[in-house]
């Protein structure tokens, strides 16, 4: 699982788009039927299996009659039926089954009903995924047919955590797209490299190379396991690809003009859902696109504050869809006061805000032009809405403005290509703007100049900037 820095915001689908797919997964699809198959005479064993000659019926029920996956496949059915409680146990002893009452909730219920099952039936699943195959456990029973752990190279814990990191890395790559279109797929390999070759590793290790090849055809069996859930789509790996990795000792390199042959992975929106349920089960921060929409304005702009442009507009429209514009207006334009750390950021998402919404706005945005921390994105507001008499800015504003915005941008994108041109400009059309900027009475200026002086290509205006800055941190000191 990722770290506990709060994640980037997922857009999740309504609920009851969301539980229609559910229901449609085909595994769970398989374990209804199941569950209404079971009568009286259906008998389990003493774990609550399908006994054995009962397989092929079920199988039957399925529409696998004939297909040597199908008892499989039931088996596989029946675990979900009786882990959601679809089919009860009404007799130990006996081993006799009746159907269960969640059975009724799954078909009838809420949303909600539905997608708590989901994910009940996911984690037996992922639970299962994390078990190898069974020949590879057969020769560790020991002489009372239970499982020796030291007999065989499988750690159930260790397993499990590295199939949650992989999920929650793809996770990760899903969310972190500032886009609303469909997530691009990922490569096996990527995602078995995530895991297993070190961050500061240029170039992988033969020995690492094998580990993330061997990674990957587990991944591969495990996806194939995880699919029918509905948690992702999955391109399996090619079957010709691992014949000719088992005839070789060394990996193959990856091709990338065929990268799609190593397999391709991606979380479904049912799998978004799913994910970001078990991150915040597990205390992980996982923010959901909407959530800040009933909060107050400070909670919106600190919330969007590392949030991805296209959802940061995403949330705010929500925010502002619940408000009386003018209203809202006054809101935000308070919240983005402040001389902490964060408020350069916060009066950047207020800019973007208040660029939503319309001129029913202007009375919020005159009432505050002679503010020294508004007055400036005020103006800028009222200017670009047409509005008449709006006094011309001072130029301690203007300059308070600018380190204000770089500031802002700083924290948003850190030293980006679009900061550097953004710096490059402000040093070219302002002639003696170092000169001027080291005096502007704000908390970033220092930090603001320090970042010009590390971004500009021209080493000259680079030293201006340097100095600057040293001037603003011993004016700050004095």
């Amino acid at each position: 699982m990722p770290d506990s820095a709060p994640l980037p915001p997922v857009r999740l689908r309504p609920e009851a788009e969301l539980a229609r797919d559910a229901l449609a997964a085909p595994l769970l699809t398989r374990a209804v039927r199941l569950a209404r198959w079971a009568d009286a005479d259906t008998r389990v064993g003493a774990g609550g299996e399908l006994v054995d000659e009962q397989l092929e019926a079920a199988a039957d029920a399925l529409g696998l009659a004939g297909d040597e996956d199908g008892p499989a496949y039931a088996s596989e059915a029946w675990r979900v039926a009786v882990d959601c409680e679809l089919v009860e146990i009404t007799d130990e002893e006996e081993g006799t089954v009746t159907r269960g009452a969640e059975l009724d909730r799954l078909l009838s219920g809420s949303p909600q009903d539905v997608l708590q099952l989901w994910l009940t039936a996911l984690e037996t699943v992922l639970a299962d995924a994390g078990v190898p195959e069974l020949d590879g456990l057969l020769g560790a029973l020991d002489g009372e047919g239970t499982l020796d752990l030291d007999q065989v190279d499988w750690d159930p814990e260790a397993e499990a955590d590295f199939l949650d990191g992989v999920l929650g890395n793809l996770y990760l790559l899903t969310v972190g797209e500032d886009s609303t279109a469909q997530p691009a797929p990922v490569p096996l390999p990527a995602l078995a490299a995530s895991m297993l070759v070190p961050d500061d590793m240029e170039q992988p290790t033969d020995e690492v190379l094998e580990e993330v090849s061997r990674a990957m055809v587990r991944l591969d069996d495990q996806f194939r396991l995880i699919e029918p859930i509905g948690l992702v789509d999955f391109q399996p790996v090619d079957e010709a690809l691992l014949a000719e990795e088992d005839e070789q000792t060394a990996p193959a390199p990856v091709d990338d003009s065929d990268v799609t042959r190593y397999g391709m992975v991606r979380l479904t929106p049912l799998g978004l859902y799913g994910m970001r349920a078990r991150l915040a089960e597990a205390g992980i921060a996982a923010p959901v696109v909407g959530e800040l929409s009933g909060k107050g304005a400070d909670a919106l702009l600190d919330g969007t504050s590392g949030y991805p442009q296209s959802a940061a507009q995403s949330e705010i429209e929500q925010w502002l869809g619940n408000r009386e514009t003018l209203a809202a207006a006054r809101e935000l334009l308070a919240a983005a006061r402040g001389g902490d750390e964060g408020a350069p950021l916060r009066r950047l998402r207020c800019q973007q805000a208040l660029s939503l919404v319309d001129t029913s706005a202007e009375p919020a945005l005159r009432e505050v032009l002679d503010d020294a921390e508004l007055g400036g994105l005020a103006r800028v507001w009222l200017a670009e809405h047409g509005a008449r008499d709006v006094p011309p800015p001072s130029e301690s504003m203007i300059f308070w403005l600018t380190v204000d915005t770089l500031a802002a941008q700083l924290a948003a994108e850190g030293n980006s290509p679009e900061l550097q041109s953004l710096v490059e400009g402000l040093a070219q059309q302002h002639s003696g703007f170092f000169e001027s900027a080291w005096r502007v009475d704000h908390p970033a200026t220092a930090a603001v100049l320090e970042a010009m002086g590390r971004l500009h290509p021209d080493k000259r205006v680079a030293k201006e900037a340097r100095k600057a800055a040293f001037k603003a941190r011993s004016q700050k000191g004095s």
